[in-house]
């Protein structure tokens, strides 16, 4: 085990992250993603909750300062709305100060595409999926 790295962070997808560049996408998934359909690096964190991942992803890498969809989530279709809660425990999880920005279902499905991978968690909520955007790390 790493000291300072959360154990909800597994190796494949630490070296991941450490791979990634600015700009890149991770997505954390809830688990109903057709994480496979879109994506040929499919990781499985089913132990934890998307927002406890990015909790832990966010004390590892900065998020792109330079563009307003740092942090994405699906948009609801139809009548359907995003569960009591979820959007607010999502904010809580990013950097203070971070906004969630909302795209449509099958534009989430297209980003998800090109993104370095996903991540399904436990999460069993629906509208439960995050995209993460790396940024640059700032130096002193």
């Amino acid at each position: 085990m790493l000291k300072t790295v959360n154990p909800i962070i597994e190796p494949e997808l630490l070296y991941i992250l450490a791979k990634m560049g600015h700009g890149d996408e991770v997505i954390l998934s809830d688990i109903h993603f057709p994480a496979h359909s879109f994506n040929n690096n499919v990781l499985q964190a089913r132990g934890c909750e998307v927002s406890a991942l990015a909790d832990a992803i966010t004390d590892l890498i900065e998020l792109d300062q330079y563009v307003v969809d740092k942090a994405v989530m699906m948009q609801t279709v139809g009548d359907d709305v995003h569960p009591e809660g979820l959007i607010d425990e999502y904010t809580q999880s990013l950097p203070t100060g971070t906004e969630i920005s909302f795209i449509e279902r099958f534009a989430f499905y297209e980003r998800a595409k090109n993104a370095s991978c996903v991540v399904v968690t436990g999460t069993t909520r629906k509208y439960g999926n995050l995209i993460l955007k790396k940024g640059v790390t700032p130096t002193n």
